[in-house]
């Protein structure tokens, strides 16, 4: 998995960049096959936002996320990451032919 941190009116250290790493490694867990993922941390005002685009086998999955602190943005952008790509792997597997099989040998 190939992972980008970038930002935008901030400076993305290296602590910043070695916990989006460690958070999104979770995505890994679910879904194997996360081939690259890019991550925004953005700073306006109060307002701290972290959005990231991950593309998987057969698509893209987008998540942006608006907190009062940048780590807390991260660890909901990471949620709502892990929700969606659970969602994606559950479209891709095929229930209606389990169901067929279970109507066969019944």
């Amino acid at each position: 998995m190939q992972l980008n941190v970038s930002g935008h009116h901030v400076v993305v250290t290296d602590s910043l960049r070695g916990y989006v790493e460690s958070k999104i490694e979770r995505l890994e867990r679910h879904f194997d096959i996360v081939s690259d993922v890019h991550c925004i941390l953005t700073v306006e005002k109060l307002q701290h936002k972290a959005e990231a685009k991950v593309n998987v086998n057969g698509g893209t999955i987008f998540a942006e996320t608006t907190e009062e602190d940048m780590y807390a943005a991260i660890d909901r952008l990471v949620d709502v990451l892990d929700r969606r790509v659970r969602k994606y792997k559950e479209k891709l597997a095929d229930h209606h032919a389990r169901e067929t099989r279970k109507r066969k040998f019944v």
